[in-house]
């Protein structure tokens, strides 16, 4: 019997790690594998985990959350050749990537079977989304080729002119993600012929910073408020002298939460037109 993959899409910070969470937390009764870039970002419940290695993360649920290697098919073949095999693989695809080149390299092995592409619209950001030039095509691709578009961040129903908007772009019956059961997404969704090709996107710069020395609280403050134009998404957690913050950046949004963490480590993303590694490290570091 073939295994069904769903390919979770969506632009940076859309919420696509979210959704898997709660995937991850939910009674599907299914033996559910999940394949994303980095799974640590992945912050399933400490009493859920039954296992972990450098890998992979086995739940207690049956679940497992394993690492996205650099090549899919041999990440999507390894997970094929266990000795259990999983009933359902869900793949987080990364924000800036095309879902549809993904459906393409599953759908030679015959050991799968495709269960659609399900992209994830950040509504708090979707409008600038798409009336920024140089986003606007992959961002409309992302959702023009899925089978189920799922609206996050909106506390309300959405308003028409968005649906409406979405729908202009191709997308089936939008749904905000709080208006449907989460196992819909692997029971429910009906796949679309794929025919669309793969869309070009723009060059991106990517930021790495890590360090076990606090920052000044006061210091994070300033750096948030006057970040570079440039810099799209921000994610990781921040050492401080007044304890431990995960940040959050999307956009012109900004979220930074207290957590437990012994060190600084974090990630950017900017588009390369408009920004530089230099600028993101002169930017934190102070330079």
């Amino acid at each position: 019997m073939r295994v069904p993959v769903t390919i979770v899409s969506g632009y940076l910070g859309a919420g696509k790690t979210t959704l898997v969470n709660a995937l991850l937390r939910e009674d599907h009764g299914l033996r559910l594998t999940v394949l994303v870039n980095d799974f640590g970002a992945i912050n399933v419940d400490a009493a859920l985990i039954q296992d972990a290695d450098a890998e992979s993360i086995a739940l207690s649920n049956g679940c497992v959350c394993c690492s996205l290697g650099d090549d899919l098919a041999l990440s999507v073949n390894e997970i094929l050749t266990r000795d259990e095999k999983p009933d359902h693989i869900l793949i987080e695809a990364s924000g800036v990537a095309d879902p549809v080149a993904i459906a393409n390299a599953l759908l030679s092995d015959r050991r799968v079977s495709y269960a659609g592409i399900v992209t994830v619209v950040d509504g708090a950001n979707i409008t600038d989304l798409l009336a920024d030039p140089l986003l606007e095509q992959p961002v409309s691709q992302q959702i023009r080729a899925a089978d189920l578009v799922l609206i996050s961040k909106l506390d309300a129903p959405a308003e028409e002119p968005l649906l409406d908007r979405l729908r202009a772009i191709g997308a089936r019956t939008p749904t905000r993600v709080d208006d449907m059961p989460l196992s819909n997404l692997l029971f429910d969704v009906v796949p679309l012929p794929r025919t669309a090709t793969p869309a070009p996107h723009p060059g991106y710069v990517s930021w790495q910073h890590r360090s076990a020395t606090p920052l000044d609280r006061r210091a994070l403050g300033d750096k948030l408020a006057n970040r570079p134009d440039g810099l799209y998404r921000m994610k990781g957690f921040v050492l401080t002298t007044g304890g431990a913050y995960e940040l959050h950046i999307v956009g012109r949004h900004v979220e930074a939460r207290r957590c437990e963490a012994e060190e600084t480590t974090l990630v950017a993303l900017g588009l390369s037109q408009r920004i530089s590694r230099e600028q993101i490290e002169a930017w934190w570091c102070g330079a």
